[in-house]
Protein backbone atom coordinates (compact mmCIF):
# COMPACT_ATOMS: atom_id res chain seq x y z
CA UNK A 1 0.00 0.00 0.00
CA UNK A 2 2.90 2.54 -1.04
CA UNK A 3 1.45 6.19 -1.45
CA UNK A 4 4.33 6.93 -3.32
CA UNK A 5 3.04 7.31 -7.33
CA UNK A 6 -0.01 6.27 -6.58
CA UNK A 7 -3.26 7.18 -8.33
CA UNK A 8 -5.60 9.42 -6.69
CA UNK A 9 -9.13 7.53 -6.76
CA UNK A 10 -12.09 9.65 -7.74
CA UNK A 11 -15.10 9.40 -5.46
CA UNK A 12 -17.97 7.50 -7.26
CA UNK A 13 -21.45 9.14 -6.84
CA UNK A 14 -23.05 6.35 -5.14
CA UNK A 15 -20.89 8.13 -1.71
CA UNK A 16 -21.84 11.67 -2.11
CA UNK A 17 -23.18 13.00 0.93
CA UNK A 18 -25.59 15.95 1.74
CA UNK A 19 -24.57 18.36 4.23
CA UNK A 20 -26.06 18.41 7.46
CA UNK A 21 -28.69 20.74 8.43
CA UNK A 22 -32.42 21.00 9.83
CA UNK A 23 -34.03 21.89 12.97
CA UNK A 24 -33.17 18.55 14.77
CA UNK A 25 -30.06 18.74 13.59
CA UNK A 26 -29.44 21.85 15.75
CA UNK A 27 -31.27 20.80 18.35
CA UNK A 28 -29.15 17.51 19.06
CA UNK A 29 -25.71 20.08 17.71
CA UNK A 30 -27.15 22.09 21.01
CA UNK A 31 -27.72 19.29 23.79
CA UNK A 32 -24.15 17.63 22.58
CA UNK A 33 -21.98 20.66 22.94
CA UNK A 34 -24.23 22.44 26.00
CA UNK A 35 -23.38 19.34 27.98
CA UNK A 36 -20.00 19.14 26.79
CA UNK A 37 -19.79 16.14 25.28
CA UNK A 38 -18.17 13.98 22.28
CA UNK A 39 -19.36 12.37 19.76
CA UNK A 40 -18.14 10.04 17.43
CA UNK A 41 -20.23 11.18 14.49
CA UNK A 42 -18.10 14.10 14.28
CA UNK A 43 -14.66 13.04 15.39
CA UNK A 44 -15.27 10.22 13.36
CA UNK A 45 -16.45 12.39 10.22
CA UNK A 46 -19.27 10.39 9.89
CA UNK A 47 -21.07 10.57 6.55
CA UNK A 48 -24.51 10.02 8.31
CA UNK A 49 -24.37 12.50 10.66
CA UNK A 50 -27.10 14.56 9.46
CA UNK A 51 -29.32 12.22 8.81
CA UNK A 52 -28.94 10.58 11.95
CA UNK A 53 -28.89 13.62 14.43
CA UNK A 54 -31.84 14.83 12.07
CA UNK A 55 -33.47 12.07 13.22
CA UNK A 56 -32.66 12.70 17.04
CA UNK A 57 -30.36 10.43 17.08
CA UNK A 58 -26.23 10.19 17.79
CA UNK A 59 -23.41 8.46 18.95
CA UNK A 60 -22.14 9.48 21.75
CA UNK A 61 -18.75 9.42 23.00
CA UNK A 62 -17.34 8.88 26.35
CA UNK A 63 -13.47 8.58 28.12
CA UNK A 64 -12.79 12.13 26.17
CA UNK A 65 -11.56 12.59 22.42
CA UNK A 66 -8.16 11.82 22.22
CA UNK A 67 -6.87 8.31 22.06
CA UNK A 68 -3.95 6.20 22.97
CA UNK A 69 -3.92 4.24 20.25
CA UNK A 70 -3.00 5.55 16.09
CA UNK A 71 -5.48 3.98 13.93
CA UNK A 72 -4.10 4.38 10.45
CA UNK A 73 -7.83 4.49 9.05
CA UNK A 74 -9.49 6.75 12.41
CA UNK A 75 -10.11 10.08 11.96
CA UNK A 76 -10.42 10.50 16.29
CA UNK A 77 -7.40 12.54 17.67
CA UNK A 78 -4.69 10.77 19.05
CA UNK A 79 -2.14 11.26 22.00
CA UNK A 80 -2.01 11.77 25.92
CA UNK A 81 -5.58 12.07 26.86
CA UNK A 82 -7.06 14.46 29.61
CA UNK A 83 -7.91 12.75 33.26
CA UNK A 84 -10.98 11.41 33.69
CA UNK A 85 -14.27 13.33 33.98
CA UNK A 86 -16.44 12.08 36.81
CA UNK A 87 -18.93 14.24 35.99
CA UNK A 88 -19.30 12.70 32.13
CA UNK A 89 -22.02 9.56 33.00
CA UNK A 90 -24.32 12.06 34.57
CA UNK A 91 -24.14 14.36 31.54
CA UNK A 92 -24.62 12.05 29.36
CA UNK A 93 -27.63 10.37 30.68
CA UNK A 94 -29.16 14.07 31.25
CA UNK A 95 -28.29 14.26 26.94
CA UNK A 96 -29.98 11.27 26.33
CA UNK A 97 -33.36 12.43 28.27
CA UNK A 98 -33.36 15.73 27.11
CA UNK A 99 -33.28 13.71 23.17
CA UNK A 100 -35.72 11.93 24.42
CA UNK A 101 -34.38 8.36 22.91
CA UNK A 102 -36.15 5.07 23.52
CA UNK A 103 -32.51 3.78 21.97
CA UNK A 104 -29.11 5.04 22.06
CA UNK A 105 -25.61 4.08 21.39
CA UNK A 106 -22.51 4.87 23.46
CA UNK A 107 -18.89 4.58 22.31
CA UNK A 108 -15.38 5.24 23.58
CA UNK A 109 -11.86 6.51 22.49
CA UNK A 110 -9.19 3.98 23.85
CA UNK A 111 -7.72 4.35 27.57
CA UNK A 112 -4.71 2.47 27.72
CA UNK A 113 -3.22 4.82 30.21
CA UNK A 114 -6.02 3.48 32.42
CA UNK A 115 -5.20 1.19 34.63
CA UNK A 116 -8.48 -0.49 34.07
CA UNK A 117 -8.63 0.84 30.23
CA UNK A 118 -11.79 3.03 31.56
CA UNK A 119 -13.97 -0.03 32.46
CA UNK A 120 -14.99 1.41 35.21
CA UNK A 121 -16.12 4.82 33.91
CA UNK A 122 -18.22 2.59 31.24
CA UNK A 123 -19.58 0.27 33.75
CA UNK A 124 -20.90 3.86 35.54
CA UNK A 125 -22.09 5.47 32.63
CA UNK A 126 -24.57 3.00 31.75
CA UNK A 127 -25.98 3.22 35.33
CA UNK A 128 -26.46 6.53 35.29
CA UNK A 129 -28.25 6.15 31.84
CA UNK A 130 -30.49 3.46 32.94
CA UNK A 131 -31.36 4.86 36.20
CA UNK A 132 -32.30 8.46 34.67
CA UNK A 133 -33.96 6.97 31.54
CA UNK A 134 -35.94 3.59 32.55
CA UNK A 135 -37.00 1.86 29.87
CA UNK A 136 -34.26 2.85 27.25
CA UNK A 137 -32.56 0.74 25.11
CA UNK A 138 -28.45 0.46 24.95
CA UNK A 139 -26.00 -0.82 22.23
CA UNK A 140 -22.31 -0.04 23.61
CA UNK A 141 -19.45 0.12 21.28
CA UNK A 142 -16.20 -1.30 23.31
CA UNK A 143 -12.04 -1.12 23.32
CA UNK A 144 -10.69 -4.53 23.92
CA UNK A 145 -9.52 -3.39 27.37
CA UNK A 146 -6.41 -5.03 26.76
CA UNK A 147 -8.00 -8.43 26.00
CA UNK A 148 -8.69 -8.87 29.99
CA UNK A 149 -11.85 -10.59 31.15
CA UNK A 150 -12.31 -9.02 34.29
CA UNK A 151 -12.63 -5.92 32.70
CA UNK A 152 -14.81 -6.58 29.99
CA UNK A 153 -16.90 -8.00 32.74
CA UNK A 154 -17.39 -4.82 34.59
CA UNK A 155 -19.48 -3.60 31.48
CA UNK A 156 -21.16 -6.96 30.64
CA UNK A 157 -22.37 -7.15 33.97
CA UNK A 158 -24.32 -4.28 33.19
CA UNK A 159 -26.07 -5.79 30.72
CA UNK A 160 -26.60 -3.21 27.86
CA UNK A 161 -29.18 -5.16 25.65
CA UNK A 162 -26.09 -5.02 22.50
CA UNK A 163 -22.30 -5.17 23.09
CA UNK A 164 -20.44 -4.36 20.00
CA UNK A 165 -16.32 -4.67 18.99
CA UNK A 166 -15.01 -4.14 16.14
CA UNK A 167 -12.60 -6.46 13.71
CA UNK A 168 -12.20 -3.10 11.16
CA UNK A 169 -10.73 -5.75 8.77
CA UNK A 170 -9.90 -8.75 7.88
CA UNK A 171 -7.16 -10.69 9.40
CA UNK A 172 -4.03 -10.44 7.56
CA UNK A 173 -4.74 -6.20 7.35
CA UNK A 174 -5.29 -6.11 10.66
CA UNK A 175 -1.13 -5.39 11.19
CA UNK A 176 -1.45 -2.35 8.56
CA UNK A 177 -5.03 -0.84 9.70
CA UNK A 178 -5.15 -1.19 14.06
CA UNK A 179 -2.08 0.13 15.65
CA UNK A 180 -2.72 -1.56 18.99
CA UNK A 181 -5.20 -4.07 18.65
CA UNK A 182 -4.89 -8.33 17.48
CA UNK A 183 -7.07 -9.93 15.36
CA UNK A 184 -7.38 -12.72 17.55
CA UNK A 185 -8.04 -10.99 20.73
CA UNK A 186 -11.08 -9.07 19.58
CA UNK A 187 -12.75 -12.21 18.52
CA UNK A 188 -11.87 -13.39 22.34
CA UNK A 189 -13.66 -10.46 23.20
CA UNK A 190 -16.73 -10.89 20.99
CA UNK A 191 -16.66 -14.50 22.67
CA UNK A 192 -16.54 -13.47 26.27
CA UNK A 193 -19.44 -11.00 25.46
CA UNK A 194 -21.82 -13.94 23.29
CA UNK A 195 -21.32 -16.26 26.06
CA UNK A 196 -22.60 -13.72 28.66
CA UNK A 197 -25.96 -14.46 26.80
CA UNK A 198 -25.96 -10.94 25.56
CA UNK A 199 -25.78 -9.86 21.86
CA UNK A 200 -22.58 -9.43 20.43
CA UNK A 201 -21.77 -7.05 16.90
CA UNK A 202 -19.32 -6.24 15.02
CA UNK A 203 -18.07 -4.50 12.30
CA UNK A 204 -15.42 -4.01 8.96
CA UNK A 205 -14.52 -1.56 6.55
CA UNK A 206 -14.30 -2.45 3.01
CA UNK A 207 -11.75 -0.95 -0.02
CA UNK A 208 -9.04 -1.46 1.95
CA UNK A 209 -7.35 -4.07 -0.22
CA UNK A 210 -9.06 -7.30 1.57
CA UNK A 211 -10.55 -9.70 -1.08
CA UNK A 212 -13.85 -10.87 -1.55
CA UNK A 213 -12.88 -14.48 0.35
CA UNK A 214 -11.48 -12.47 3.57
CA UNK A 215 -14.45 -11.04 3.87
CA UNK A 216 -16.33 -14.62 3.69
CA UNK A 217 -13.79 -15.87 5.95
CA UNK A 218 -13.82 -12.81 8.54
CA UNK A 219 -18.09 -13.75 8.31
CA UNK A 220 -17.55 -17.19 9.58
CA UNK A 221 -14.94 -16.08 12.14
CA UNK A 222 -17.19 -13.54 13.54
CA UNK A 223 -20.15 -16.15 13.82
CA UNK A 224 -17.58 -19.03 15.13
CA UNK A 225 -17.22 -16.34 18.00
CA UNK A 226 -21.45 -15.76 18.86
CA UNK A 227 -21.42 -12.76 17.10
CA UNK A 228 -25.16 -12.45 15.84
CA UNK A 229 -25.06 -8.68 13.89
CA UNK A 230 -22.46 -7.37 11.21
CA UNK A 231 -21.97 -3.76 9.76
CA UNK A 232 -19.93 -3.36 6.49
CA UNK A 233 -19.16 -0.10 5.27
CA UNK A 234 -16.89 1.38 2.66
CA UNK A 235 -13.66 2.92 4.25
CA UNK A 236 -13.18 6.54 3.72
CA UNK A 237 -9.94 8.57 3.89
CA UNK A 238 -9.65 11.14 6.52
CA UNK A 239 -6.66 13.20 5.93
CA UNK A 240 -3.64 12.65 3.65
CA UNK A 241 -1.77 10.59 6.86
CA UNK A 242 -4.15 7.79 7.12
CA UNK A 243 -4.14 5.03 4.68
CA UNK A 244 -5.24 5.46 1.14
CA UNK A 245 -8.61 3.67 0.11
CA UNK A 246 -7.87 0.88 -2.27
CA UNK A 247 -10.98 0.45 -3.75
CA UNK A 248 -14.64 1.81 -3.90
CA UNK A 249 -16.59 -1.02 -3.30
CA UNK A 250 -19.72 -1.13 -5.59
CA UNK A 251 -23.15 -0.96 -3.60
CA UNK A 252 -23.99 -4.39 -5.79
CA UNK A 253 -21.05 -6.24 -4.01
CA UNK A 254 -22.22 -4.77 -0.57
CA UNK A 255 -25.41 -6.74 -1.06
CA UNK A 256 -23.73 -9.87 -2.11
CA UNK A 257 -21.87 -9.48 1.09
CA UNK A 258 -25.07 -9.32 3.26
CA UNK A 259 -26.97 -11.99 1.30
CA UNK A 260 -23.95 -13.67 1.87
CA UNK A 261 -24.15 -12.80 5.47
CA UNK A 262 -27.64 -13.71 6.24
CA UNK A 263 -27.03 -17.03 4.15
CA UNK A 264 -24.14 -18.11 6.69
CA UNK A 265 -26.51 -17.09 9.82
CA UNK A 266 -26.20 -13.41 10.90
CA UNK A 267 -29.47 -12.35 12.42
CA UNK A 268 -29.04 -9.03 11.53
CA UNK A 269 -26.18 -7.58 9.07
CA UNK A 270 -25.72 -3.68 7.46
CA UNK A 271 -23.65 -3.94 4.53
CA UNK A 272 -23.95 -0.34 2.49
CA UNK A 273 -21.38 1.69 1.22
CA UNK A 274 -22.32 4.98 3.99
CA UNK A 275 -22.91 1.95 6.66
CA UNK A 276 -21.03 2.64 9.63
CA UNK A 277 -20.86 0.67 12.79
CA UNK A 278 -24.05 2.64 14.27
CA UNK A 279 -26.14 3.24 11.63
CA UNK A 280 -29.75 2.07 11.96
CA UNK A 281 -28.78 0.66 15.46
CA UNK A 282 -32.06 0.39 16.78
CA UNK A 283 -33.01 -1.93 14.05
CA UNK A 284 -30.63 -4.90 15.69
CA UNK A 285 -32.75 -5.18 18.86
CA UNK A 286 -35.00 -7.12 16.42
Amino acid sequence: MEEKNKKHLKKPDWLKIKLPGGKNFVGVKEIVESNQLHTICTSGNCPNMGECWNAGTATLMILGEICTRSCRFCATLTGKPLPVDAGEPVRVAQSIRKMNLKHCVITSVDRDDLPDGGAGHWAETIRQIRAMNPGVTLEVLIPDFGGKPELLDLVVKEKPEVISHNLETVRRLTPLVRSAANYDRSLEVLSIIAASGLKAKSGIMAGLGETEDEVLETMDDLLSAGVQIMTIGQYLRPTLNHLPVEAYIHPDQFEKYRQAGIAKGFRHIESRPLVRSSYHAEKHLE
